[in-house]
């Protein structure tokens, strides 16, 4: 097993910089990168143009002195130096050859884990209980499983929690409801179903904001479920279930896997959050409420924006869960690094959190708290997606829409087809293609929402991807090849070929880079980027009318390409198919 070329270049580098220049460059930044232009070469060390002023010597100097310390024969042609004092690597044939041989023996493709895995905790998805998912919670699911899944390839042991919103006033609010409309659902399970719970969820949340005996009704309903009462207790639990049985259809049909843990579960430690929030001293009371005065936010005056602990009817505030879930993560759940993937509207939430509890001193300086902000899911109308009506769109819909033209199109192009593979072929493509439209955009930003173009063959889409590999399925069945068989060297001579083998041993490092900077959109681009150098070479090199040596050498390429963009998509949570 292996690691990135890219990070082995920056170790390697680093130490010859402490080797030229003294101990006190130790941790120096080597600034290396992949070469932007092929023509210098495949990688560069750009750290020469940085040192030259703190050494007082020419660029080209620092780079030839970087050079008589760096050790990269093994894997690179002699460097060489241009410019300001670049330094350009260009990888060598018989290199890249040994690596190739060991992807394609490896199931990993020579990808080696982590040296010290951590533990990571991914909060994503938390729908709310009585509320159907809708587009919303599809970015949040979504990322956070690509996300997932990327670090447990790596080694961590990843935590995959599902912070359900069940707790609070709306409970209140829809038992007191269904007490007057619809008794039975708060004694009977599956007496009502979810769509026509989200509707009572409506009505009550309307009388809520309307009636002023009804919330305090609703309010005293919230007191006796805090306080365990029997009957409120049971209603809470039934309605529960009932919408995490929905829910998990969802999760099914994605093939996410979670660990429930929602609100409620930090019903118990919000009291010591607010005591040990006044042992601080940071715990203020204003107009009736404890609160913590933050530092760099404020209100329209220009005052300090307290963020509020607990209400002055002695409720408690999301911000107060949070805090305890972020304290009984790091204490109970030992997390060193703790992932939080939600919109980007709740961006000053988490900013507000995260600086009160290192106030606190909560967090140590070993555990790492990221909010993973993602923007919104729009229409191709370029307003917010919703239905005619100006409702929010269920998720369960739209997937069942994705999977019903995905079949349309497969009855086309493959009329003859069983049912039963039509049908397959149309769940992977469908729920792939929802997948991947989301995930190749920059999180942080808005995307439109389009059929169209999410299940198109040509262009950065699932298809697309999807094609490729069936493509190289195709070679093995009109050529009779067994590729777990292929055990022969490979020989690197046209340009296509070098093309696709460099970037075949670039996945470790695009991994590398969603792991650390958590942007799923890398990896798709190199996906991306991996099918079009696939479909170059295949058009430009013959494969099975190749002469028997390149036959062999050009069948094991496309192997490895196919096992990358397999093991690729699958860390995007796509599903390939061997036909389409």
């Amino acid at each position: 097993m292996t690691t990135s070329v890219l990070s082995d270049l920056k170790i390697r580098c680093s130490k010859a910089i402490a080797a030229a220049f003294g101990e006190a460059y130790d941790n120096y930044d080597p600034a290396v990168a992949p070469s932007k232009d092929a023509k210098f070469g495949d990688y560069q060390c750009n750290a020469a143009l940085g040192l030259t002023k703190k050494l007082k010597q020419k660029p080209q100097d620092v780079a030839a002195q970087i050079i008589a310390n760096l050790q990269v024969d093994d894997i690179f042609e002699p460097p060489t130096i241009a410019g300001a004092g670049f330094i350009n690597l260009k990888l060598k044939l018989s290199y890249l050859e040994t690596q190739l041989a060991k992807m394609q023996k490896s199931d990993r493709l020579a990808i080696a884990k982590v040296d010290k895995p951590e533990r990571v905790i991914v909060d994503f998805s938390s729908p709310n209980i009585a509320k159907e998912m809708h587009v919303g919670h599809l970015r949040s699911t979504i990322i956070g499983d690509s996300i997932a899944r990327i670090l447990e390839f790596q080694g961590h042991e990843v935590l995959r929690l599902n912070h359900v919103g069940d707790w609070g006033t709306q409970f209140g609010m829809l038992i007191t409801y269904l007490r007057e409309v619809y008794p039975d659902a708060l004694t009977k399970a599956d007496a009502i179903a979810i769509g026509d719970l989200v509707e009572l969820y409506r009505a009550a949340k309307k009388r809520f904001d309307e009636d002023a005996e009804f919330k305090e009704i609703s309010r005293a309903a919230v007191v006796e479920l805090q306080a365990g009462g029997a009957e409120a207790k049971l209603a809470w639990q039934l309605l529960c279930e009932q919408s995490r049985r929905e829910f998990q259809k969802i999760y099914d049909t994605l093939n996410i896997q979670l660990e429930e843990r929602g609100e409620s579960f930090y019903n118990a430690f919000l009291a010591d959050v607010v005591t040990d929030l006044r042992e601080t001293g940071l715990l203020q009371e204003d107009q009736g409420a404890l609160c913590v005065f933050l530092e760099g936010f404020s209100n329209k005056d220009g005052q300090p924006l307290p963020l509020i602990i607990q209400k002055t009817d002695g409720g408690y505030n999301y911000a107060t869960t949070d805090l305890a879930a972020l304290r009984y993560r790091i204490n109970e759940d030992k997390a060193t690094r703790i992932i939080y993937v939600t919109d980007i509207g709740q961006a000053g939430h988490f900013a507000q959190v995260f600086q009160v509890a290192k106030r606190a001193n909560w967090i140590p300086e070993t555990v790492q708290t990221t909010h993973v902000p993602f923007g919104l899911v729009m229409g191709e109308d370029g307003k917010k997606f919703k239905t005619r009506s100006g409702d929010t769109i269920a998720l369960k819909s739209l997937l069942e829409e994705a999977v019903v033209r995905a079949r349309t199109d497969i009855e086309i192009r493959n009329p003859d087809a069983s049912d039963e593979f039509k049908q397959d072929v149309a769940e992977a493509v469908g729920l792939g293609a929802v997948k991947y439209a989301d995930l190749s955009q920059n999180r942080t930003s808005n995307y439109i929402f389009s059929f169209d173009k999410m299940l198109a063959l040509q262009g950065n889409t699932a298809p697309y991807m999807l094609y490729a590999y069936v493509r190289v399925q195709g070679i093995g069945r009109k050529g009779e090849i067994d590729f777990t068989s292929l055990d022969a060297a490979i020989h690197l001579t046209q340009d296509p070929e070098i093309v696709l083998a460099k970037h075949l041993l670039q996945f470790a490092e695009a991994i590398d880079a969603v792991a650390e900077e958590l942007f799923p959109n890398r990896l798709c681009q190199y996906l991306f980027e991996l099918s079009q150098k696939f479909n170059q070479f295949f058009e430009q090199c013959p494969v099975l009318q190749a002469e028997e040596s390149e036959r062999i050498s050009r069948l094991s390429l496309c192997d490895i390409t196919a096992k990358t963009l397999k093991l690729g998509l699958n860390l995007l949570g796509i599903r390939v198919l061997e036909r389409m």
